[in-house]
Parts: structure tokens; sequence; C-alpha cells
């Protein structure tokens, strides 16, 4: 067995499946196998996670997801210079974000996946939750536990 980043690999003439004494070493490649491609999930999230950290692209996104938009319509909307909505939206085409088509002069974009935007809406509603909850602590040391009992919330709520 050769060794190759921590993950011992069959060398070259070496019986696969491995069986018998050797079954560990085959379980440990699977093993290493699926690491590497975790590792590599990780690292493509990682990708698309730091381009999504940008408030106009996530605007750019919300919009998207009412449909297909041209480029200079697009920027027109957002009130912003369109050479500066192309530079987002080529980040975000290399991401796997969102893809383009030349529809005559024009460049239309649309999210890759639906599952995009539902990503958004779901982070928004934990940051919601959150805000929610930091507001209801903020009354309660305040003494405005008032407030708190007329939202029907308590620190400790999780919804």
């Amino acid at each position: 067995m050769a060794s190759s980043g921590g993950c011992r690999v069959p060398r070259d003439g070496a019986a696969w499946p491995p069986s018998g004494p050797t079954f560990s070493t085959y379980a440990h490649l699977c093993m290493c196998a699926t690491l590497a491609t975790m590792d590599a999930l990780y690292e493509m999230q990682a990708d698309v996670l730091k381009t999504l950290a940008n408030p106009r692209r996530l605007e750019i996104i919300h919009r998207l997801a009412n449909g297909p938009s041209d480029v200079g319509r697009l920027a027109a909307e957002m009130g912003i210079a369109q050479p500066n909505l192309s530079q987002h939206l080529a980040l975000m085409r290399t991401a796997g974000i969102v893809e383009g088509s030349r529809v005559g002069r024009e460049v239309r974009y649309r999210l890759t996946d639906d599952d995009i935007m539902a990503a958004c809406n779901l982070m928004r509603r934990v940051l919601e939750r959150r805000l929610r909850r930091l507001s209801d602590l903020y009354q309660m040391e305040t003494g405005d536990r008032a407030a708190v009992a007329a939202n029907g919330r308590g620190a400790a709520s999780t919804r």
C-alpha cells in the first residue's frame, strides 16, 4: 500500500477490491475518498457564500428570483452603473449562481437553481428570529417587560 495525503491506496497489481485482512484498508480508502469529496464540497460552499456575502449581489438574487432580466434593465432598476452590475454578475456566474444567455444585443441573466433563493430566504428567517430575540433581551434588560409580553415572545423563543 502506498500513502497519499494520509490515505493508503493500493499499488499497481494489488487485488481490487480488497478482501480478508485488507478490508479495513479498503474501508479506510472509501472513507478518505468521502472526506476528499466533503472537503471539495466545503470549498465550493465557501466560494459560493463568499460571493453571496455582498448586499448588492443579494439584491441581484432577489430581483432575479422574479424571473430572468437583461443587464440594462437590472442596472436601471437597481440604480447602479451597468459596468458595476456586470462585474457582480461575472463573479456570480463564476460561482455558478447565475447564468447568462445572449438575446440579440442584450445578455439576460437568471438564477441557475431555485434553491439559491430558498437558501437566501432561509438565512433571512434565521436572522429575523435572531433580531427578535435580541430585541426581546434588550427590552427585558431595560425593564420594558410589557412590550415583550405584548409581542407574545420571550427571550428563550426559538421561532
